[in-house]
């Protein structure tokens, strides 16, 4: 993972990054936090399909995991944000999420003397938009994954690990006959590329084509890890799949048909059993130490 030359770790910046995630007061109303929609226990991601924000304002997009977020290349489901840093600006200004001003929040943030404090400990200077940005992409990029049953068998070498069923389902989920892991590849089981999966004919979210205006994104949206998948349901851009087993159903049926749905999608005829051992796979993708880590609790 790189860090810029600008915000290298340190365990005091880690610590401001930390209390600003779970601070209220980034939000207009000290209504939500970062918290709010990226949950612990969920593998900071949320159970809802869209998560409301100030003043309980509908939100857009399912809120993604923020597991192993520091190895993303770029953020959002349409990839227009290239950094962390830059991230934060993103719900801090949606009105639909935190609908507030950087320098009205910093402004704000002044008042409380232990974060000044902090601030300065942790970047030698006031708490201004520079330490804010930079101290949550600090702890976020803590926010690594990687002890979950796949990885103790993959990686670590233990044969028992996984079951026979999760066993069964990883080699089905890397043939060529499903197809997953071209798209959900690599350690962090995405490769980060913009695909439509064909899970509606007319889309009301326009996905990629959002940020380049280009039809031939046009329902695209960035790949999500699959990382600690079992815990971060609902599913889809949208949180329209409320489950696995119905996940599993759509790519099994091919999805619907759309111009710019990827060429991988098709019929799976998947049988009951490989169903389930494709299930059981998805499981043995969740990190229990992770998302019970005491130290990234508020």
């Amino acid at each position: 993972m790189e860090f810029p030359e600008d915000n290298r770790f340190t365990p005091e910046r880690w610590a401001l990054g930390k209390a600003l995630f779970y601070n209220k007061a980034l939000s207009v109303d000290s209504s939500i936090s970062c918290a709010s929609c990226h949950k612990l226990d969920l593998a900071f991601a949320d159970s809802l399909p869209t998560s409301p924000g100030v003043r309980q304002r509908a939100g857009v997009r399912n809120a993604p995991s923020l597991a192993n977020v520091g190895y993303h290349p770029y953020l959002t489901r349409e990839g227009g944000v290239p950094s962390l840093e830059m991230q934060a600006l993103v719900p801090i200004q949606e009105h639909n999420e935190f609908d507030f001003n950087i320098l009205s929040i910093t402004e704000r943030l002044k008042e409380d003397v232990d974060l000044v404090e902090m601030s300065q400990a942790a970047y030698d200077r006031d708490l201004d938009y520079f330490v804010l940005v930079r101290a949550l992409a600090t702890f976020q990029r803590s926010l690594i994954s990687g002890n979950s049953a796949y990885d103790r068998y993959h990686f670590q070498g233990q044969s028992d690990a996984m079951s026979s069923s999760q066993l069964r389902g990883m080699e089905l989920f890397n043939s060529d006959r499903t197809n997953c892991s071209k798209c959900h590849g690599g350690f962090n089981f995405t490769n980060y590329a913009f695909e439509n999966n064909g899970l509606y004919n007319v889309y009301n979210d326009e996905g990629r084509k959002r940020l380049t205006n280009l039809n031939s994104d046009l329902a695209r949206f960035k790949v999500p890890s699959l990382r600690n998948v079992e815990v971060t349901s609902p599913y889809m851009h949208d949180g329209a799949v409320s489950n696995l087993a119905e996940v599993i159903e759509h790519y099994d049926s091919g999805g619907f048909d759309h111009t710019n749905k990827s060429h991988l999608i098709k019929p799976l005829n998947l049988t009951k059993l490989e169903k389930a051992d494709l299930l059981e796979f998805l499981n043995a993708l969740t990190d229990h130490e992770f998302i019970t880590n005491s130290k990234f609790r508020e």
